[in-house]
């Protein structure tokens, strides 16, 4: 059977992930911080599927845990064939106001443990083939703080590295989803309606994973779920960063 890794699995689109790849007959390796919840989706997935699932508490702000991530990925006995890169939260968008100890934490979970885990799968998946996704946003398109800049890199790393290594049945693919009834928004206090972002703008967890793993099976490098975004991100790139910057102020995507 296919072995998934899936970072920030203990809820939101990182459960979902897990939920679907189970459904679809995948083993699991579930990471997040929090043992309880992740030993409570291993239970349910392994009840309800028959799968295999290994649990791996880590924080991914830490070295030493994303060391422990990148060897279970790393390791050749035991064979990742997809790598979700899920794991991420979110900061108030004043730069300048924000703890910086808060903002380089936000780097490390975002960029650094993404690289990093990327670098170790590829280890493995290259010749042999895989499958990575990085969860990325529709705000990687838009100027919004350091979550933007972040999501931003994400989107050209991965489109890069698609092309890079699909030579080598690799596919790298960023799935940039906007805003999606998860615990992501609700933990800042997020709701359809509020802080200025329509209701219809928001999207529902399990499609958003359907059209990531689809993309991935196709070998895409970016997709923007649902075409009310692909219609957001195509008129931004046609307006002036200014104005694209002040609309992007409402809400955290």
């Amino acid at each position: 059977m296919p072995v998934a890794l899936v970072t920030g699995a203990s809820a939101g689109l990182g459960a979902e992930f897990a939920r679907q790849l189970a459904g679809r007959g995948a083993d699991l390796v579930i990471v997040a911080r929090s043992a309880d919840a992740l030993h409570a989706l291993a239970a349910e997935l392994r009840a309800e599927h028959g799968v295999l699932v290994d649990v791996l508490p880590a924080d991914l702000a830490d070295d030493a845990d994303v060391r422990r991530v990148a060897d279970r990925l790393a390791d050749p006995q035991r064979p990742i064939d997809l790598l979700v890169n899920n794991a991420g939260f979110g900061l108030p968008l004043q730069f300048a106001d924000n703890p910086i100890e808060d903002e380089v934490r936000h780097l490390r979970v975002h960029v650094e443990a993404s690289m990093r885990l990327m670098h170790a799968a590829l280890g493995t998946m290259r010749g042999r083939g895989g499958r990575i996704v990085n969860v990325a946003s529709v705000a990687g398109f838009l100027s919004r703080s350091t979550y933007s800049a972040c999501k931003s890199w994400l989107i050209g790393f991965s489109r890069w590295a698609n092309g890079e290594y699909g030579r080598d049945g690799v596919s790298v693919t960023a799935v940039c989803p906007g805003f999606v009834h998860t615990t992501f928004h609700s933990r800042m206090g997020l709701e359809a309606g509020k802080e200025g972002v329509p209701g219809p703008l928001w999207l529902d967890a399990p499609d958003v994973v359907a059209e990531a793993l689809t993309a991935a099976a196709r070998g895409r490098a970016v997709v923007i779920p649902s075409w009310r975004y692909k219609i957001v991100v195509a008129v931004s790139r046609l307006l002036p960063r200014s104005l694209t910057a002040s609309v992007a102020r409402r809400g955290r995507v």
